[in-house]
Order: structure tokens, then C-alpha cells, then sequence
């Protein structure tokens, strides 16, 4: 697996997130997949499956809040109980974030430390910066570089302990 320079230097602190949560909490679940609405059955979905695939255990809205469970009290313990965060930032999630809705909640419990990669699926880093700078300061991978696939393999990589 090849990484440029800008994913070492922006990954590196997030391993040792990583590590030292396995350390303290070792039952935690990998990710936390953080999404708009709108991607749930479309990127969102095929990330989270390229990233089970490749053998990460995911917190996914899409499979993990069931039915009758209050949505922010399902989503807290995920976060919570998820070593690091992924954001997938779509142009869907770009309309979101002015609007203050759950994926800006879980944003905000994710840049709290070292626990966030944002993904860039259809969008760019330069137009995350318009809409967060906050975000868009955290380096993180971009699937018009790799594929979801190979996104999917270095979280894999990344995570395993």
C-alpha cells in the first residue's frame, strides 16, 4: 500500500489514537461512519461494505441504529464505542453542514481529538473548506486519488492492531 506524504503526516496521528484507545478500551469497534442522509444507500453503503470486507468493524447508522432506539442516544454510544471517526464528505454532506443537523453533532464529538478522517467522495477538499474550514484542516483521503476500494484497505491498514 503506497501513501502520499500528506496521508502520512495526517494519518500518523490518528494510529496513535488508535493504539492508545486499543490499549486502555480493546473491545471498541474500528470506525464510526459518519454520513448525510442522502448516501446511506449509495457511497455510504459502499464504503462501509469495502470496509467490512477488508475486515474493519464499523458503526453504521444503516445497519446499527434499529428500529425504536432513540437516534442520538444509538449514535452517542457508537461514537463512544468507536476507536476513530471517518466522515464521508459528499456533496450531500456539504448541504448538510450549514444546517446544524446529527452529522454536525457527530462531527463536533469527533474533532474534539485526534479520532476524525474525512473522506472526499465527488467533492474536494478546496470546496469542504468553504462550507468547514474546521474540517477541511484535517487531511484525510480522497477517492478521485484511490478508489473506495483501496480507501477501504488503508483504514484497514490503519486500524489493525
Amino acid at each position: 500500500m503506497s501513501y502520499t506524504t500528506a496521508q502520512v503526516r495526517s494519518l500518523t496521528p490518528i494510529r496513535e489514537t488508535i493504539e492508545s484507545r486499543a490499549e486502555l478500551q480493546p473491545d471498541l469497534r474500528d470506525v464510526f461512519l459518519c454520513h448525510a442522509w442522502d448516501d446511506r444507500k449509495g457511497p455510504a453503503k459502499e464504503l462501509h461494505d469495502s470496509l467490512v470486507a477488508s475486515g474493519v468493524k464499523v458503526w453504521f447508522s444503516e445497519k446499527d441504529l434499529a428500529l425504536g432506539v432513540p437516534m442520538m442516544r444509538a449514535i452517542d454510544k457508537g461514537l463512544a464505542n468507536s476507536r476513530i471517526g471517518l466522515v464521508l464528505v459528499t456533496p450531500a454532506m456539504l448541504a448538510r453542514l450549514p444546517k446544524e443537523g446529527i452529522a454536525d453533532k457527530e462531527l463536533s464529538a469527533l474533532l474534539a481529538g485526534n479520532q476524525l478522517i474525512p473522506i472526499a467522495h465527488n467533492t474536494t477538499y478546496d470546496e469542504l473548506r468553504n462550507v468547514s474550514p474546521l474540517l477541511a484542516s484535517r487531511t484525510g483521503l480522497d477517492t478521485a486519488e484511490d478508489s473506495m476500494a483501496v480507501v477501504a484497505e488503508k483504514i484497514a491498514e490503519l486500524v489493525a492492531l
